[in-house]
This record gives structure tokens, sequence and C-alpha cells, in this order.
């Protein structure tokens, strides 16, 4: 007998052999032995602790900055949605958020009570989930530099806890125990007049419409930025920005507007996105010395 006929009673979603493609930005891979969209905190702890430990958990948000390969993932997949997951709040200069909440959402809200200091989170296409596990930021600015603490689930289904300093954050990266499902974070701003607030938000967002392919099939910045370099100008260099890689007919290539976004102009593959990548982080290399690493989150059995 299967883990799969023998799953644990929920109140949420639980869908078999879900495909993952359509909750992608890029909009391709294969599909999830089991996709679990939890009602709340509460569904998904009693869910964790019932699934048996040899079956591998999959957290995923709202898809934006991930390939999911198109042989599937092993195990379940577990998506935070819905308002359980995304309520926003603000007491004074904190505001707390929802793991499914959007960035862009919680940096509105921010304006709104007049709490400065999230204003970059406008720029980030994802989820607090996302932009907790990897240290999410743009324009000169970081979660890190805002966060005080955040709590969420292990795979046990207990409660952890942890404030900034437990996160070890470097460029993109967090020490947190592996594993962790985040469930909601807390942050501290500065004061500051909702206008001035709106104002530097509205700037962020036009700015990043005006410079990114955001309204295509796209997964965000696709490779982080070396030490002392700018991916995009790497990129741009080697030649890369709006080129069709041959080997996939046409199925993928990276921006013309943005040379760090890949997009899927039409019907790429998990494959196709994934191999121009490599293709371009090896030409990178040949021509000038320097490892671009992935910022893009890949998933799944190729």
């Amino acid at each position: 007998m299967s883990w799969r006929d023998n799953l644990p009673t929920v109140r949420g979603k639980l869908l078999l052999n879900e495909p993952l493609g359509p909750y992608t930005w890029f909009r391709v891979g294969g599909a999830a032995d089991a996709l679990f969209i939890p009602a709340d905190a509460e569904d998904l702890a009693d869910f964790l602790k019932a699934l048996p430990e040899s079956v591998p958990v999959t957290i995923i948000g709202v898809g934006s900055n991930l390939i999911v390969r198109d042989g599937g993932v092993e195990g379940v997949v577990i998506r935070l949605a819905g308002r359980a997951f995304a309520a926003i709040t603000t007491e004074g200069d904190t505001i707390t958020a929802g793991a499914g909440a959007l960035d862009s959402m919680v940096a509105k809200a921010s304006a709104k009570a007049g709490i400065a200091g999230l204003e970059f989170y406008a720029g980030i296409p994802g989820t607090i989930g996302g932009a907790l596990t990897m240290n999410a930021g743009c324009y000169g600015a970081e979660t890190q530099d805002v966060l005080v603490s955040a709590w969420g689930l292990n795979r046990q289904g207990e409660r952890i806890e942890l404030t900034l300093a437990d996160f070890g954050y470097t460029y993109r990266h967090s020490n947190a125990p592996a594993g962790v499902i985040w469930m909601e974070a807390t942050y501290r701003g500065t004061p500051d007049a909702p206008e001035a607030v709106s104002a530097r938000i509205h700037e962020i967002t036009s700015r990043r419409e005006t410079t990114q392919p955001i309204r295509e099939k796209t997964g965000g910045s696709t490779f982080k930025n070396p030490e002392g370099h700018s991916s995009w100008k790497l990129v741009d260099e080697a030649g890369w920005r709006g080129k069709l890689r041959a080997e996939t007919g046409g199925g993928a290539k990276f921006s013309e507007l943005h040379s760090n976004f890949m997009i899927n102009p039409g019907e790429a593959t998990a494959a196709d996105i994934e191999g121009l990548g490599e293709a371009v982080r090896a030409d990178v290399l040949a021509k000038t010395g320097v490892q671009l690493d992935w910022e893009i989150k890949r998933i799944g059995r190729r």
C-alpha cells in the first residue's frame, strides 16, 4: 500500500497527481504526488504530525521564483494560500504578516500605517515565506534590515520560534533550520508620513515596470549577484540578452528588457528553461571566469 492510500484527514484541499505548472509564474513543470493546501496553521500542524516521516515535504508560495521540473515532485507539496496565511496587522512601528502574504501587500500596508523601511518589498514578486527563507531584497535593502522575529512549523508539526539573530542571514541565504514552514513574521520599521512611504513605493514599482518583464511568464532574478559583479551585466556581456538557446528550439530565452530574467515566450518545458540557465552559466564562466549561482529555486524530478 502506498503512503498516498492512507493520507491524514484534513480540512483544507488535498489533491493527488496535481499539475504544478499553473501554480508557477513560468507555467511549466510536472505534477506533485500530492498537493496540500491547508485551511490554516492548525490544519497544517495536524497533517505534518500524522504524515509518515519518510514522505518528502516541499513548500511553495506563489511560484514566482521557481522551476518545477517536468518529472514532477516526489511526496507532498504544500502551498499556503488564502486569508488564513495572508493576514497583515500593524501596531506602532511594527508590522506582522502571514507567510502567504504577498511582499507587495506588506509594503502597501506599511505605507498605510506610516511605517518606513519595508518599501523594498514592493519590488519583490513573492510571499513573506519566501522572503524569510532567502533574505529577499532589492534596491539596496534586505529582509534582515527590518525583521524582528518569525515562527513556523517543523517537519513534525511543532512550533519553532526564531529571532533575527537565529537566521544568520547573509546575501540570499539563511542559516535557519532546514525544512521549517514559515507561518508568520514580525518586522520593525521607523515612523514616517504615509504619503512619503507611498511615494517611495510608487518609485520602486514604476522602476520595476519599466526595467523588468513582469508581464511575461518569468521567474524573477535568475542568478545571484557574484561578489563584485552584477549578474545582468555578465549575462549581457556574454551575449545572451534576448537570445534563444538553439537546442531548445526557441522554447526559452533571456529577456530583452532585463538580461537576468529568463522568460517562457511560448511553450517551453521546464527542461528548456533550466537548460538555458545552465548553458548561460557555463558560457559566462568560460568567458569571464565568474561563477553564476542560481537564485531561482529548482525542484522535482528531471
